[in-house]
């Protein structure tokens, strides 16, 4: 019987090879000016006609800091149904010593059909999403990722910094009260909110914009130089009280510039400075190391996931639900017969 497939033509996967390699080499070397983000709030910016790289100095750190940063893992997959954990942690760093090192509790989440929907958003206890609203793992991390950021600025002292990973916008389906609100109640007690977003989807002509930005401020300034740049601000029409975006290398050290959020309100280089005297662990200079407790805090490694799965069986076992049934519903078949 002759089969219908056809063979490897490794001819194609060249000539494919080169077509893509030709277009990438296009984008990186190209020079077009146009700014963009592929992410879902891009529709919420509006860009900078021009970039200006500036220097930027360090100034004293503050007082009190404050990092948020949330964590996810698959506990049991069957596809149409599917377990997820979640997780915020908080870190707390006061006059430079580290005070508060808190994990935060695990959210359990079954996704799938219409019911198991119904149930996540009544868990949310978010009363301004409609009955119809999609679930997905980014609204159910975003969640409590941005309630504990809620917990810190309610507990920050006066002059606090409070860090969040990734930009000052949660998920499209929460709305943009909320944030007016967070906005709002954080400029009233004196404090400062900063989101700092390790891998950027910012563009310009197509190409990852910090790449270019930081061999043109290495050319400008030199290897070792500290630089901030605007990038964008939310549409007057948003429903907030509005967020910068801007570029900036925190530490002299540094390989990596990123992405910073800042309210509005606040004036960006004199905020920068002060991250900035977050930023020079040795470890990884240039980013901030409150963030980096924050993220080790939240990460949902092997062993948590193991020990949700087991805890997930003693109570299925104690369900009446046999092993049997257990293990084909959540087995890997394709890593099963990868294995094989």
């Amino acid at each position: 019987m002759s089969s219908l497939a056809a063979s490897p033509d490794s001819t194609a996967m060249s000539t494919s090879m080169e077509l893509a390699a030709q277009r990438l080499a296009e984008l990186l070397n190209g020079s077009s000016t146009t700014l963009s983000d592929l992410s879902a709030v891009a529709s919420m910016l509006e860009f900078e006609s021009t970039i200006t790289l500036r220097t930027l100095t360090r100034s004293s750190i503050a007082p009190d800091t404050w990092a948020v940063d949330g964590g996810q893992a698959m506990v049991a997959d069957a596809r149409c149904l599917q377990l997820m954990v979640t997780r915020a942690a908080r870190v707390r760093f006061h006059e430079g010593m580290c005070v508060l090192e808190e994990e935060g509790p695990l959210h359990a989440c079954l996704l799938g059909g219409d019911q198991e929907r119904r149930a996540a958003l009544d868990a949310l206890a978010l009363q301004a999403l409609s009955d119809d609203t999609s679930v997905d793992i980014n609204l159910l991390r975003d969640r409590w990722e941005w309630d504990a950021v809620v917990r810190c600025v309610d507990e920050a002292e006066p002059g606090s910094v409070v860090l969040v990973d990734g930009d000052l916008q949660p998920d499209w389906r929460i709305p943009s009260s909320f944030l007016a609100a967070l906005l709002t109640q954080a400029q009233a007690r004196g404090v400062v909110l900063i989101g700092v977003t390790k891998h950027s989807s910012l563009s310009r002509g197509g190409a990852p914009l910090l790449g270019q930005l930081e061999r043109e401020a290495e050319s400008g300034f030199g290897p070792r130089s500290m630089w901030w740049a605007p990038i964008a601000r939310t549409r007057p029409d948003v429903g907030h009280g509005g967020v910068q975006v801007v570029a900036a290398r925190l530490d002299p050290d540094a390989r990596f510039a990123f992405r910073i959020d800042l309210p509005a309100s606040v004036e960006p280089e004199p905020a920068l400075a002060m991250l900035s005297a977050l930023c020079d662990d040795a470890a990884f200079p240039g980013y901030p190391y409150p963030l980096s407790v924050a993220d080790r805090l939240a990460a949902c490694p092997g062993w948590l996931r193991a020990e949700a799965r087991s805890q997930l069986d003693d109570l299925l076992e104690t369900a009446g639900v046999p092993l049997d049934v257990r293990d084909r519903a959540f087995a890997d078949r394709h890593n099963l017969m990868e294995r094989a």
